[in-house]
């Protein structure tokens, strides 16, 4: 465990993680303090982080389980100690660490008699299981159990959709949240106009990411929000004649299009976000990695440029051409693979 001590800057506004640990590979605990604030800031700045640090950062899980041995979800199978209802709730809890993209395979084949732990779950490289030691099953007798599994990267919670498979698959509840929990509180300090603050964030998380880790991501995700705000342009926010001030007309992507043809075309290519134009979630969370948020970033890439990219593929460059083509009927600048 790491602790500091707590000292008030009164002149740039500083973070600091002033303790940290790691209870069990499951759960880690970070404390950070953002000093000084004015009057206001610190609540307006605890609530947005947490929100995010709890909604906004993704993780990996166990989807999808399939076997065909399995009659229905709360069946029993001679040799098992535990339901089915059981493994798969053991399964769910199962934490993974990874930066896949999309869905992937995963497996567990074993003989009995012996316990079948995380370990067990042959899983791809770009997967690594957090705690190996995690119980899934216990065979009693000399049996074959042979499971196969979906592993995917998102975020939030998702109910699994009831379903009465023929084919032994069953949904499992997906908790993509990497933070376990998160609270702020305020410390206010000075006198009259003075009075300043201290914001401090405890963040617990499944051992996943670190709670610095998960400071970081969420951090970073609030700011690609407001994003769109830094690059606003007048032009694109016109009333329309008789049209009620406190109603604003709804720009489409076909729309914004429209008025870039007139004059400075850079600045309407700057105004255009990347997640306007209907790109798969893999395809858009490559280039969001990359820094490429809006059409002006990415016409300044080749097309060598994204095949770089990690995990981009050229069927990718191949639908953003035709996007390009299609909306705004430019290109990117020309390179041979």
């Amino acid at each position: 465990m790491v602790r500091e001590e707590v000292r008030v800057s009164t002149r740039t506004l500083q973070w600091k993680c002033i303790e940290s640990r790691a209870d069990n590979k499951r759960l880690y605990y970070g404390r950070f303090i953002l000093s000084p604030l004015r009057k206001g800031q610190a609540d307006t700045i605890g609530i947005a982080m947490r929100r995010a640090l709890l909604g906004e950062i993704e993780g990996t899980c166990i989807t999808c389980a399939k076997s065909e041995k399995i009659p229905h979800e709360y069946s029993t199978i001679v040799g098992i100690e535990e339901s089915v209802h059981e493994i798969l709730m053991n399964l769910k809890e199962i934490v993974l660490r990874s930066n896949l993209y999309g869905t992937r395979d995963a497996s567990i084949c074993v003989r009995g008699p012996r316990h079948i732990t995380a370990q067990d779950i042959i899983s791809p490289p770009s997967v690594e299981i957090v705690d190996t030691t995690q119980h899934i099953a216990s065979l009693t007798e000399p049996i074959d159990l042979c499971i196969g599994l979906k592993i995917e990267r998102n975020r939030g919670y998702h109910m699994k959709t009831p379903n009465n498979s023929q084919d032994g698959s069953y949904s499992i509840d997906a908790v993509f949240m990497p933070v376990r929990n998160a609270n702020h509180s305020i410390h206010s300090y000075g006198n009259g106009n003075e009075k300043q603050e201290i914001l401090f964030l405890e963040i617990w998380t499944n051992g996943s990411l670190t709670p610095k880790e998960a400071l970081h991501e969420a951090s970073r995700n609030l700011i690609d929000l407001f994003i769109p705000f830094l690059h606003a342009n007048e032009e694109n926010i016109k009333l329309k004649d008789n049209q009620n001030s406190d109603s604003l007309p709804f720009f489409t992507f076909h729309d914004r299009l429209a008025k870039q043809r007139k004059n400075k075309k850079e600045i309407a290519f700057q105004c255009i976000f990347i997640d306007q134009s209907e790109l798969p979630p893999r395809t858009y969370n490559c280039l969001k990695r990359s820094n490429i948020h809006t059409l002006f970033d990415l016409l300044n890439n080749s097309q060598e440029d994204l095949m770089k990219m990690e995990h981009f593929h050229i069927e990718d460059v191949k639908q953003i051409l035709g996007i390009l083509q299609k909306h705004f009927a430019i290109d990117l600048p020309k390179n041979q693979f």
